[in-house]
């Protein structure tokens, strides 16, 4: 029987401490994620879903209205991008993006403010929608790829996404995403695309 598995992290467990640690990525990507993959995988046993590629079940169960499929799946394809966004280290943002935002400085300030105003729970998206590129958020499951719009970096504002680093404090995350865990060499090769 066709079944989605999980990928293994593109880093070592520790790789992203003290800004993420070891335990929040053995929760997050070990159980969280995994919980998606294997709850989608019972809701498109024998379905039509079974054998779509990942991108495909998303937009199809968004357009049947089949909301469980459509939220393990956005959710699984959500998770994977988020952890393909992070490594740690010091990158340089391209300087398409700074542009389009007036500036590396207006680029962090505009997706902090996105980040910090997610009401519940959610992501931050930096996208690039036609010619556009802009900062978005989406609630819940919810995905840029379920609207045809091309996702470049997402941050996870979910609670289970920090709460064992950063208990409430979801500002310090984003911060911590913001200054030390982007990958922008995965964002490059979004843009490429």
């Amino acid at each position: 029987m066709y079944s989605l598995t999980q990928f293994p992290l593109p880093y070592d467990r520790e790789a992203l401490a003290p800004y993420m640690s070891g335990t929040t990525l053995d929760f997050h990507h070990g159980r969280h994620l995994a919980t998606y993959i294997s709850t989608l995988n019972d809701l498109i046993a024998d379905t039509e879903y079974a054998g779509m590629p990942l991108n495909e079940i998303i937009v199809q169960a968004a357009n049947r209205g089949a909301q469980k499929i459509f939220n393990n799946a956005a959710q699984v394809f959500n998770h994977n991008f988020f952890f393909h966004c992070l490594r740690r280290g010091e990158g340089h943002i391209p300087d398409e993006i700074a542009s389009a935002f007036g500036g590396a400085d207006n680029f962090r300030t505009e997706f902090k403010k996105a980040a910090s105003g997610v009401f519940g729970s959610g992501w931050t998206w930096l996208v690039r929608d036609g010619d556009e590129i802009k900062i978005i958020t989406t609630a819940n499951a919810d995905t840029p790829i379920a609207h045809g719009i091309r996702p470049l970096l997402t941050l996870d504002v979910w609670e289970h996404a920090y709460y064992l680093d950063y208990q409430n404090r979801r500002a310090d995350f984003i911060d911590a995403f913001l200054d030390h865990l982007i990958n922008w060499d995965f964002v490059l090769e979004n843009m490429a695309l």
